[in-house]
């Protein structure tokens, strides 16, 4: 039997696994019951296994029956801070949500390890499996990696892969694309500092209002003028706070921003140059601007022999029309570019819709009303297992 038969076999425990996570989510880097039945899935597997210090990792490795190099897998599993709405009967109830599919790629990454596990004689070399915590903004990565992922086999991996559903792309539809397929991410963080007075008499106070509007609109000029369209910048203002009353003039006014940068050098520039912006408009107010510009995630950028590498695998094992190449990369940012930053690899999507539904009609990864289908579960499994037979072999 192929690794997709022997998948398709573990779809039911697969959905099971699945099934438990999503009702029982947890945030950020300390995820102790999802780290428990993730090590309940991979027990009685010829696998030696180390946690996180730092986190609630699984670091689990397989060797080997033949001498080869080490190939790393990643499935990231922490949930978001959102209130499920879904409709499904296992829906979570605890104010958390696994909003953007973590769950299911959890559930493919131990699948994966029982396929590769019961082939174990024939894989030449190492395969690392990485269940990470804290993909969502905590940078599991990247305590992972502080605390030797990479070196988890005894020596580098040679190339390594993550898959990442999306709910709102046609079912079982692989993508993905070389270089950037994601941006970086930072954040700016300002707090325009006046003096406070009554809005009566406005010319008694510094308000620091107008000067925050004349901010955020001069944020989004800045990126037209001083960035070239072909290295694109978004700075996208979501969170502005200022005054308790509409005739109290504030003391200050507080905003903050998303970054996303596609190249190390637009993200150092955008750094610098929307504090001194920030800064400078202050000053012509005759107010002070305190300005924090925090750097997050950096661009994801795959490896384009092992992009290509997915890819004909994907044609191989399930068809020609079920691989699409991506024109263009997507302004979400992940923390497995840091791994890729170190190893070449690859970053690919797979499509969750249900058959038969328009994606465009279904809501986006990350809100309330998501859902996954179950069927692309062992799809998944079966990619992670046949990359990393495959690149092993190679």
């Amino acid at each position: 039997m192929s690794l997709y038969d022997d998948a398709l076999a573990l779809a039911p425990d697969l959905v099971r696994l699945r099934h438990d996570l999503h009702r029982f989510p947890e945030l950020g880097l300390v995820l102790p019951r999802t780290q428990e039945r993730v090590l309940q899935a991979l027990d009685g597997l010829p696998l030696e296994v180390s946690l996180g210090a730092s986190l609630s990792s699984v670091t689990a490795v397989l060797r080997g029956g033949k001498p080869g190099p080490v190939v790393l897998l990643r499935g990231d599993m922490d949930a978001l801070p959102v209130v499920e709405k879904a409709p499904v009967p296992f829906a979570a109830a605890n104010g958390a949500m696994h909003a953007c599919g973590h769950d299911l790629h959890t559930a493919m990454l131990a699948g994966a390890a029982q396929l590769l596990a019961a082939r174990r004689e024939q894989l030449h070399g190492d395969v690392v499996f990485m269940f990470q915590p804290g993909e969502e903004g905590w940078d599991g990565a990247g305590a992972m990696l502080a605390e030797g992922v990479l070196d988890a086999a005894g020596r580098h991996p040679v190339a390594a892969y993550a898959l990442h559903v999306v709910s709102a792309m046609p079912h079982g539809e692989f993508s993905s694309r070389s270089g950037p397929i994601l941006a970086a991410s930072g954040s700016l963080k300002v707090t325009v500092h006046g003096a406070g007075g009554h809005g009566s008499v406005p010319h008694r106070a510094k308000d620091p209002i107008p000067a925050a509007c004349e901010m955020v609109t001069a944020l989004q000029t800045m990126v037209t003028r001083r960035f070239d369209v072909f290295d694109p910048v978004v700075v996208t203002v979501g969170l502005i706070q200022a005054g308790t009353q509409r005739n109290i003039i504030p003391e200050t006014a507080y905003f903050e921003a998303t970054v996303r940068t596609y190249s190390a050098e637009a993200e150092s520039k955008v750094a610098d140059t929307t504090v001194e912006l920030v800064r400078a408009i202050a000053a012509a107010h005759g107010l002070r601007a305190e300005v924090e510009y925090v750097p997050g995630y950096p661009v994801t950028v795959n490896d384009g022999a092992e992009t290509d590498f997915l890819a004909d695998t994907v044609r191989e094992v399930f068809g020609e029309e079920r691989y699409r190449t991506l024109p263009n990369p997507a302004t979400a940012a992940e923390d497995f570019s840091r791994i890729l930053d170190a190893v070449p690899g690859s970053f690919a999507y797979v499509g969750a819709a249900p058959k038969g539904v328009d994606p465009e009609d279904l809501p986006a990864n990350h809100s309330p009303y998501a859902e996954f289908d179950d069927a692309v579960l062992p799809d998944g499994a079966a990619l992670y297992a046949e990359l990393a037979t495959r690149r092993l072999a190679a």
